[in-house]
C-alpha cells in the first residue's frame, strides 16, 4: 500500500489539561499537561499510524510554534515533510474541569499565509505519489476559499483519490467542482451544503443521495455525533446508530472517523465495510480524554462491535 498522503494548511499544537474548576478571574491551576502535533490531517496521519498503516503529512508550519510542531511531529515517528511559512503556527488549548466534568476548547485563529506559501505548497502536491490524497482541516487567512479546488484538479492529473474533510466556502466550491471521492462533512456542516435543515432522517439520506447521483461525490459520509452516522453512495444509503459508550472527550473524534475509513479503503475494503471502521475509530476516540485520539485495540474492538450491533444493541461500551 502506498503512503496516504494528509495535507494540513492550519495545524496547531494541541495542549490539554485538567483543573478542578474553571473560573474567570482567577488563577486556573491545571494538571496533566500535554501536548500533541494537531490539525485535521495531521491527526488523520496519526491515526493512520496507530491503526499500523503508512502515511506522510504534508503540512504548514512557521515561526517558534511551527519549529515546535516539526519536533513533536518527528519525537512521534511521524513522516512529515513541511512547508515553512512566515507566521507562527497556532495553539490549542482543551481543559477538562473535574467539578463539571465539563470540557473547555480554546482554538485561535491560526497564522496568515503569502500567495507564495499556499502556492509552495500546492506545488509539493506535485511531487507526491500516492493512491489517496487527504486535504483536511480549515482555510487559514490568506488561502483563497477555492484552494481545495486546485487541490482536487492536482488529485485528478495525478491519479489520485481525493478525501475531503473541510467546511463552508471550501466545502461547496469544492463539492461543485466535482472530482472528490470522499467527503466527511457533519450534519451541521452538510447543511450549510445544502442550505437547509436537514432533522428528519429520510430528509438526510435524501439530500446526501442528491450529492451522489449530481456526480460531484462517490462517497459522502456524513456524521451525526449520539445520532450515527450516514454514508451514501451509488448503491444506496447506510445508516448506522452511534454506539453507547463513556464519553470522555468528543476532541478529533471526526479526524478519527476519517482516518480509518480512508486506511479501510485503501486497503481494499468495500464502502460499508470502511464506513464501519470509521464508526469504530470515531467512537473509540471519545473513549480518551483531550487530544489522545485513538488506540488500535479500542477501534478493533468497536469494530466487531459495530458489525455485530444488532445483537449488542443496550450495550454499555467503556
Amino acid at each position: 500500500m502506498k503512503p496516504i498522503v494528509t495535507l494540513t494548511l492550519n495545524p496547531a499544537i494541541d495542549g490539554s489539561s485538567e483543573a478542578e474548576a474553571v473560573r474567570p478571574v482567577h488563577k486556573v491551576r491545571t494538571t496533566n499537561e500535554r501536548y500533541e502535533p494537531g490539525g485535521g490531517g495531521i491527526n488523520v496521519t496519526r491515526v493512520i499510524q496507530e491503526l499500523g498503516g503508512p502515511s506522510l503529512a504534508l503540512y504548514l508550519a512557521g515561526g517558534v510554534t511551527g519549529a515546535g510542531l516539526e519536533e513533536l511531529l518527528a519525537g512521534s515517528g511521524i513522516a512529515g515533510r513541511r512547508v515553512a511559512i512566515k507566521d507562527h503556527t497556532r495553539v490549542s488549548h482543551t481543559v477538562f474541569e473535574r467539578s463539571t466534568r465539563l470540557e473547555y476548547r480554546f482554538v485561535p485563529e491560526g497564522p496568515e499565509v503569502a500567495p507564495s506559501e499556499w502556492q509552495e505548497a500546492l506545488a509539493a502536491l506535485g511531487t507526491l505519489d500516492c493512491e489517496y490524497l487527504v486535504a483536511s482541516g480549515s482555510i487559514p487567512k490568506g488561502v483563497p476559499s477555492d484552494f481545495y479546488v486546485r487541490v482536487a484538479a492536482i488529485a485528478r492529473e495525478k491519479g489520485m483519490k481525493l478525501v475531503l474533510d473541510t467546511s463552508g466556502p471550501a466545502l461547496r466550491e469544492t463539492i461543485a467542482a466535482g472530482g472528490v471521492h470522499l467527503a466527511k462533512p457533519s450534519l451541521g456542516e452538510f447543511e450549510q451544503l445544502v442550505g437547509r435543515s436537514l432533522r428528519d432522517p429520510k430528509e438526510q439520506e435524501d439530500a446526501a443521495m442528491d450529492v451522489v447521483r449530481s456526480g460531484q461525490v462517490e462517497l459522502l459520509a456524513v456524521t451525526m455525533g449520539h445520532d450515527g452516522a450516514l454514508l451514501a453512495q451509488a448503491s444506496g444509503p447506510i445508516r448506522l446508530p452511534a454506539l453507547k459508550v463513556d464519553v470522555h472527550s468528543a476532541v478529533d473524534a471526526g479526524d478519527s472517523f476519517l482516518a480509518s475509513m480512508t486506511l479501510a479503503l485503501a486497503g481494499g475494503a468495500a464502502p460499508g465495510e470502511a464506513f464501519r471502521w470509521g464508526m469504530a475509530a470515531g467512537t473509540a476516540a471519545v473513549l480518551n480524554h483531550g487530544t489522545g485520539l485513538v488506540r488500535r485495540e479500542d477501534v478493533e474492538r468497536l469494530f466487531q462491535v459495530v458489525v455485530h450491533r444488532q445483537s449488542d444493541e443496550g450495550t454499555s461500551i467503556r
